[in-house]
This record gives C-alpha cells, structure tokens and sequence, in this order.
C-alpha cells in the first residue's frame, strides 16, 4: 500500500492491524541494500540485510513449530 501517507502514520496502522513485522526502506536502506525492521511486540530491531532478516523469520517460525 504505497500512499501520501508519512512513514509513522504507516508504522501505526500496521501496529494497528497487528502486523508481526514491518520492513520499511527509505533512500539510506536503499542504497546500503538493507531493510530496517519492525516487530510488533518489540518495536524497531535495526537495520539488516533482507537475506538476514528472512533467515531470521525462518527460524522462529520454524521455533514454532
């Protein structure tokens, strides 16, 4: 969903609708080709690698099993 909507109203309506992870990329993540991550529970974890952060999600899903 890509509107004229800031970045931290963005943040909220995910935290709203109780999105467990919000990756945002702005121009600096971009060019360093990193994500800055968001979990719900746990508010803003940094700046990461997408390979990272999806190794990350992989092994607490598979946590949950």
């Amino acid at each position: 969903k890509i509107e004229a909507e800031t970045v931290s109203k963005k943040i909220r309506d995910g935290e709203i609708q109780k999105i467990p992870y919000l990756l945002v990329v702005g121009d600096k993540e971009l060019a360093e080709k990193n994500v800055r991550v968001r979990k719900r529970a746990k508010g803003d974890l940094g700046q990461m690698s997408l390979t990272r952060f999806l190794e990350k999600a992989k092994m607490e899903i598979e946590q949950k099993r």
